[in-house]
């Protein structure tokens, strides 16, 4: 009986990198890689693999990868990198998928019902890889932008942008804007969580209570304000203060692109366009020079706007002392026991300005008198033991609710409720806001909250 011997097989590991796009492959150190992690990735929609693609030789989810580098390995785990022409310091968030998702979810809470929304949530998924392609290849640019004007309380141009540069303003936000407040003053308001008009109008109630002893004592303020603020910043001071924090280079370009981006470069008007000549020509962005001036209505320039005037929060409060000062976008209330010690702070002030930040008061605006007269701040009347709604604003309020068409009174009628029932002395101004919406055959919540729409069979009596 012969016996043969059992020769050894050698046992091959089939395991090869898919192909990608293009054959030209540079070998590269990769030792931070996680040992035994195969990066033979099929290719999907949009040319590059993202967070969540499959491996196909572990059948697990791949690691988000760095901007510009994609990775396979061969059977003896040697790995090769194809190195695109993004520099490597300049690599994306590895999250940067998910975050932009987050940013678009974040849009979708209040920009939902837009036409440019509707379109872009059609193909989210397609949108949203294209978009990310292009954030991590460089190529992103903003498009373009719409303009139209409103006039209450005063004519203003709003600029509107399109969805997906909206989703891209909320993913720089998200991703600095902790950062960022971290480091603002409390009596900084607007465009922060939390700090909206009903918080900027108590926190000067209880300074102006603190300086007052409960309005027991005399006590003088001074409300400025400054002269065309969003057509006058200068772009490259509010980057050089973007620089002092963000200090990832992907991040700081980001950052660069979004405020450097110049809407009037592809923009339609919407609207009647004889409404534009109704907008003074110093408050038109599109008499700005080309280094200054944000659009209003994006919330990067909001957010811009706060990272400015941050530096006058800090003259004021950490150099010239003041114990008592609010500001909102760009009104701002000091208040003090002395009207002397105010006027040096204006006069301070007035110089700061313009050699700091290339900004301005203005003089019109400017207002130095005792508290006693009421202090007409966020649409509301700072009195002696009262806050009420400005009554500018309730005459509007009632003028409209009389004009508005049936079919729009729901969404005015409790707008102005919620308005008015901020003031700490509101009720008589609700109660009147109530009786138009009954007389129109609306129902008022008991409390004069909120109103309901009307009933249908009262439409054709209207």
């Amino acid at each position: 009986m012969t016996v043969k011997a059992l020769m050894p097989v050698p046992i091959l590991n089939l395991v090869a990198p898919l192909p990608h796009k293009g054959t030209a492959m540079h070998t590269a150190d990769t030792a931070g890689q996680a040992p035994g992690w195969s990066g033979a990735v099929a290719t999907v929609i949009g040319g590059s693999p993202r967070h969540g693609d499959v491996d196909s030789a572990n059948n697990r989810s791949t690691r988000p990868t760095t901007r510009g580098i994609r990775t396979s390995t061969t059977a003896t785990r040697t790995t090769t990198t194809r190195v695109l022409s993004c520099a490597p310091e300049l690599s994306a968030d590895p999250d940067l998928f998910d975050k932009l998702v987050a940013a678009y979810i974040d849009c979708l809470r209040s920009k939902r019902s837009s036409k440019s929304a509707s379109v872009f949530e059609a193909k989210a998924e397609r949108n949203l890889c294209d978009l990310h392609d292009e954030l991590i290849s460089g190529e992103y640019q903003p498009g373009r932008s719409i303009c139209f004007v409103i006039t209450r309380p005063k004519p203003r141009e709003v600029w509107a942008a399109d969805i997906r540069d909206r989703i891209v303003h909320r993913l720089l936000y998200n991703q600095v804007m902790e950062r960022f407040h971290n480091a603002f003053t409390a009596d900084s308001c607007a465009c922060i969580p939390g700090r909206g008009t009903l918080y900027a109008a108590k926190r000067l109630e209880h300074q102006v209570r603190s300086v007052t002893h409960n309005w027991s004592k005399p006590a003088h303020y001074l409300k400025c304000d400054l002269a065309n603020f969003f057509v006058s910043i200068n772009k490259h001071v509010v980057f050089e203060l973007l620089a002092r924090r963000i200090t990832e280079p992907w991040w700081l370009r980001l950052a660069h692109t979004v405020l450097m981006h110049d809407p009037r470069g592809d923009v339609e008007v919407r609207g009647n366009a004889q409404l534009l000549r109704l907008v003074p020509p110093h408050k038109s962005l599109f008499n700005a020079p080309d280094d200054h001036g944000l659009p209003i209505g994006n919330l990067s320039s909001q957010f811009f706007a706060n990272v400015l005037l941050d530096v006058l929060d800090k003259r004021v409060k950490h150099t010239l002392k003041a114990p008592h000062y609010v500001r909102y976008v760009d009104d701002f209330v000091l208040v003090h026991e002395s009207s002397q010690w105010l006027n040096h702070v204006l006069r301070d002030v007035t110089d700061f300005l313009p050699e700091r930040l290339s900004l301005g008061l203005n003089p019109s605006k400017t207002i130095l008198q005792p508290v006693d007269r009421g202090i007409d701040f966020v649409g509301q009347v700072i009195k002696p033991w009262c806050r009420t709604t400005r009554p500018r604003t309730l005459r509007n309020a009632y003028r409209r609710l009389h004009e508005t068409p049936a079919d729009d009174l729901f969404e005015v009628g409790n707008s102005y409720l919620g308005l008015v029932r901020q003031a700490s002395k509101g009720h008589a101004e609700q109660a009147r806001i109530a009786n138009v919406l009954r007389l129109r055959g609306h129902c008022v919540k008991a409390d004069l909250s909120k109103c309901y729409r009307i009933r249908s069979d009262h439409v054709s009596h209207l």
